[in-house]
């Protein structure tokens, strides 16, 4: 496929769409209208906005939040293997727009039957974060059973905690306990974010305890007979759920443009476990 160059008259367009008050997902999907790739229709967004607020002064158009520092695993020089604190972990695929990498054997299968075992007994319906409180609460899009252990609970969070650390570059005190996910057949989460909206009224406490979420690692405990993927519909991928394979995604701010939208789709045969980590901007408390 020929390279796709970002034109003069393509920034030119980007900041007059900003200007008259564009949503960044209308101008992405306006730009694959007309043929261009997602991944260079993102970079050009991003570098021209970057550089036309830069030069103007301003932090934000499009009413983009600034973007932070995220996670990052060490992928310069595409290595196929990553050496995290105490395992060495493959690298089955990485996405530069948005930052998602799957990773293969990130658990052993000893260490994914001792969170399921730990776990089981622990397991209630699943719930989904209230935005007008802060609180939670079941929610018909999330029809999984879960639990949560608390950061460091025990030698085999600890060890884990401790290896995502290593793996993305992000201290261990800015993630939340690993909580592990029980979907039946059947059972889903429909799409959503992980980071949190700030404009919601019940955020100011959830934020108030380590900062926005800015990166996700979701671990396969079991694999599935058929079905239970993790899916990202903006950019038409599914991962399979392969036991001890994980698949990282970070977000480098709280909007669409991130491109982060995913989910967990149905389990058709069998049963699906996993474990997520979530990593904040501070220090989690």
């Amino acid at each position: 496929m020929k390279p796709q160059v970002i034109t003069p008259e393509l920034r030119s367009w980007i900041i007059d769409q900003a200007k008259a008050g564009c949503r960044p997902e209308d101008v992405l999907a306006s730009m694959r209208n007309s043929g261009w790739q997602d991944d260079v229709a993102a970079d050009a967004l991003e570098a021209t906005l970057r550089e036309h607020l830069a030069s103007q002064g301003q932090h934000h158009a499009f009413g983009l939040p600034a973007p932070v520092p995220v996670p990052e695993p060490r992928l310069a020089g595409s290595p196929s293997h990553l050496w995290a604190d105490d395992h060495e972990v493959k690298v089955l695929l990485a996405m530069r727009n948005p930052r998602i990498v799957v990773f293969g054997g990130f658990l052993s299968d000893v260490e994914c039957d001792a969170l399921v075992a730990a776990a089981g007994p622990r397991m209630s319906r699943s719930e989904t974060v209230v935005n007008a409180t802060g609180g939670s609460e079941v929610h018909a899009a999330r029809t999984s059973r879960g639990m949560f252990f608390g950061r460091g609970e025990g030698a085999l969070c600890e060890r884990i905690e401790r290896r995502i650390a290593a793996l993305v570059n992000w201290p261990v005190e800015n993630g939340e306990g690993l909580q592990v996910l029980h979907y039946g057949p059947g059972a889903e989460y429909k799409a959503h974010n992980d980071y949190f909206d700030p404009a919601q009224p019940g955020m100011t406490s959830v934020l108030a305890r380590g900062g926005q979420r800015v990166g996700t690692l979701v671990m396969y405990l079991n694999t599935p007979e058929q079905g239970g993927g993790t899916v990202f519909p903006d950019v038409a991928l599914e991962v399979a759920p392969i036991k001890g394979n994980a698949v990282f995604f970070s977000y480098d701010r709280a909007h669409a443009i991130t491109r982060t939208l995913h989910g967990g789709a149905p389990v058709i045969q069998g049963e699906k476990w996993v474990a997520t980590k979530w990593l904040r901007e501070r220090e989690f408390v």
